[in-house]
């Protein structure tokens, strides 16, 4: 069933056509850019997380490579002294 439009009501709803696109444009682009600066926050803010997390990380690694060489250079002194205890405790005990 055809209806007949004017022109003048043909162009009344072709400005309201492109009122709603371009407000509805504007609008999700407004959404999107929103959505981006959270999205943006929570990525630096996770970042920054991450950043502590590395830093703490490093230090620990520093401890214990530290703490490998400690050990590394006593090792031979522990050994001989857990040795001359163990014998001690052995002559000891005959």
């Amino acid at each position: 069933m055809p209806i007949d439009v004017t022109r003048n009501e043909f162009d009344q709803l072709k400005t309201r056509v492109e009122i709603v696109e371009v407000e509805g444009e504007k609008m999700v682009t407004r959404h999107i850019l929103e959505q981006s600066r959270r999205n943006g926050d929570d990525l630096a803010a996770i970042k920054s997380r991450l950043d502590r997390h590395d830093q703490r990380f490093d230090n620990l690694e520093r401890r214990v490579d530290g703490l490998e060489r400690h050990v590394k250079q006593d090792l031979p002194t522990i050994i001989r002294d857990v040795m001359r205890e163990v014998l001690d405790e052995h002559d000891k005990s005959r």
